[in-house]
């Protein structure tokens, strides 16, 4: 009964892979919107400022970033929760794929989060007179916020870590 219990808590880590699909999908949505954003911007070339510019150029890589983000969710995701991609030798496999385990991976994704939430509050901060005041506050407080967090979990994993090796360097005592 335990065997069974067992190969079947196993298995049900295949429920996931339907998810990370999902989120594939979700990249093509990004892929379809960063398309129609493009295409606005280029044909919007002969009348655009500066500011109309960056703010345009900010936009895609903004997309650009969070499609990043979904990659890396996707990849380590299922190599750590799913299965082992086979992948070895393929010349455009990603140096980093396979190594990222879940510590890793939250600090990616917390860096991704602060990259994308600097490069909207520098959209907002280019185009400050549209934003009351007020929005503007709880906008850097939140970036803050992801800034602090993400300070705290590499702070949190770096103890964890370095606990680990102490106790592993830690000479037994009879």
């Amino acid at each position: 009964m335990e065997r069974l219990i067992e190969r079947s808590l196993f298995a049900s880590r295949w429920l996931l892979a339907p998810m990370y699909l999902g989120l594939v999908l979700t990249i093509a949505v990004l892929v379809w919107i960063f398309a129609l954003e493009l295409f606005r911007f280029v044909t919007g070339i002969a009348t655009m400022s500066v500011d109309d510019a960056i703010l345009g150029v900010l936009a895609l890589i903004d997309l650009s970033l969070a499609a990043n983000l979904l990659m890396i969710v996707i990849f380590s995701g299922y190599e750590n929760f799913v299965s082992r991609m086979d992948l070895e030798g393929h010349v455009d496999r990603p140096d980093w794929q396979g190594d990222v385990d879940f510590s890793a991976l939250k600090l990616k994704l917390v860096a991704s989060i602060v990259a994308i939430s600097g490069i909207h509050l520098l959209k907002v901060f280019m185009d400050v007179g549209k934003y009351e005041t007020e929005q503007i506050r709880w906008m850097v407080i939140i970036h803050l916020v992801f800034v602090v967090s993400g300070v705290l979990l590499a702070a949190m994993d770096w103890i964890a870590n370095h606990a680990k090796r102490l106790k592993k360097a830690k000479p037994a005592t009879d």
